[in-house]
């Protein structure tokens, strides 16, 4: 992997010249797979939590809605 031969060294403009890559497409690699050094996700594991979170946004608000719906009949 690009990100593994970087990681030993290698530079990423010499990587992109051997590989025929834009050296953004590296380091857009390199933010996506290694472990950010502040909270120790990758950027995949940053954008599924980041989702979830979403997700549970929106059915938090359904359950609201739901709870003020039940609590109006009663």
């Amino acid at each position: 992997m690009i990100v593994d031969l970087n990681q030993t060294g290698r530079s990423v403009r010499g990587l992109a010249k051997e590989y025929g890559l834009s050296e953004a497409t590296i380091y857009k690699w390199k933010n996506l797979y290694l472990p950010n050094q502040s909270t120790g996700l990758t950027g995949k594991e940053v954008a599924e939590l980041r989702k979830e979170n979403a997700r549970l946004k929106e059915e938090l608000e359904i359950l609201k809605k739901a709870a003020a719906i039940f609590s109006r009949k009663t």
